[in-house]
């Protein structure tokens, strides 16, 4: 099962470190003095103890394909959600993998890794809202335009839909989505928008399509890093 593989990640405390990790060997002493003194700064601005943050550190280092690797790659995160959070669409596991990488370097470093789980799986209502917009805005303007709701919705209706041509139905759920969430009625959902609507109804929250997992699959992930 999961929890098992996850076992073979994090060790039993044996009281000697934090983390309770005693390998793989790969992992030296400097690097291990290094993630404990991150863990300690950065558990302060995300919703995970300290523990927690050195494990998920671990299991990031040792998901780097090679040794040489600083920095997690677009392939293995995508291999990650794929795995642990049971998400299948390329398109939006790309949009979460840039919603992640903030300094939009085409990698996942430490910190962002940390910082975009502890929205990804354990976010106030309001964090996961900002992180939904920021995944459905394509361009990264500040709005969700038509143009960029048009395939996303397309991708949810093609799923659901035998027919040869749902672009009809994709324009008509359009439709019915801006009457719902386009509060100021401009044609596109800004920030105010998208979080009035959601917190007035959070089914909306992933309108678009799904971009965080559910409760059971975060909490599932999270049980062998306390």
């Amino acid at each position: 099962s999961k929890s098992r593989s996850w076992q073979k990640v994090v060790a039993p405390n044996d009281g000697t470190m934090s983390s309770g990790y005693d390998g793989p060997s790969s992992i030296n002493i400097i690097e291990r003095k290094q993630i404990a003194k991150l863990a300690e700064h950065i558990s302060k601005t995300t919703h995970f103890a300290v523990r927690e943050v050195e494990r998920l550190l671990y299991f990031y280092k040792k998901r780097l394909p090679q040794k040489d690797n600083k920095k997690m790659d677009r392939a293995t995160f995508r291999d990650i959600l794929h795995e642990q959070f049971k998400m299948t669409d390329d398109f939006l596991m790309d949009r979460i993998f840039r919603a992640f990488d903030k300094d939009n370097d085409s990698h996942i470093s430490m910190e962002e890794w940390i910082e975009g789980l502890s929205t990804f799986v354990r976010g106030t209502a309001r964090e996961q809202m900002m992180f939904a917009f920021v995944v459905y805005d394509l361009n990264g303007d500040g709005y969700i335009s038509k143009e960029e709701m048009f395939p996303m919705l397309k991708a949810c209706m093609i799923k659901v839909s035998t027919e040869e041509d749902p672009d009809e139905g994709v324009k008509d759920l359009l439709d019915l989505v801006l009457k719902k969430m386009d509060l100021d009625k401009d044609g596109r959902l800004s920030h105010s928008d998208f979080e009035t609507s959601v917190s007035a109804e959070p089914l909306l929250l992933e309108a678009f399509g799904p971009c965080l997992p559910t409760t059971e699959v975060a909490e599932h992930f999270m049980e062998s890093f306390q």
